[in-house]
């Protein structure tokens, strides 16, 4: 499922970057960003859902990586490599907008 995801916070540290969805489950999610995000480490994360009829609806998670992956197409011609990111689904909430 070819969700958008926003990478909101690393630990501490506030850092708002986008990804992409390639599968979700009541466990957790695997998509790939161009964050390099350390593993076990703890992020925050949020998953915009398909637009309904009742509105906007946006699934706001914390979760631990457990793993990353630097892909085989990224490119080292001083773009920003793509990596895919497992994170576990450890606490959720629902954002109506």
């Amino acid at each position: 499922m070819p969700l958008p995801i926003e990478i909101q916070r690393a630990g501490a540290q506030r850092i708002g970057r986008p990804g992409r969805i390639r599968n979700i489950s009541s466990g957790g999610v695997l998509f790939t960003s161009d964050v390099n995000l350390e593993l076990g480490g703890i992020i925050e994360y949020t998953v915009d859902l398909p637009p309904s009829p009742g509105g906007n609806v946006s699934l706001r998670c914390l979760g631990k990586v457990l793993r990353l992956e630097r892909l085989s197409n990224s490119v080292p011609n001083g773009s920003n490599p793509s990596y895919a990111i497992a994170v576990t689904l450890e606490r959720y909430e629902f954002q109506r907008s």
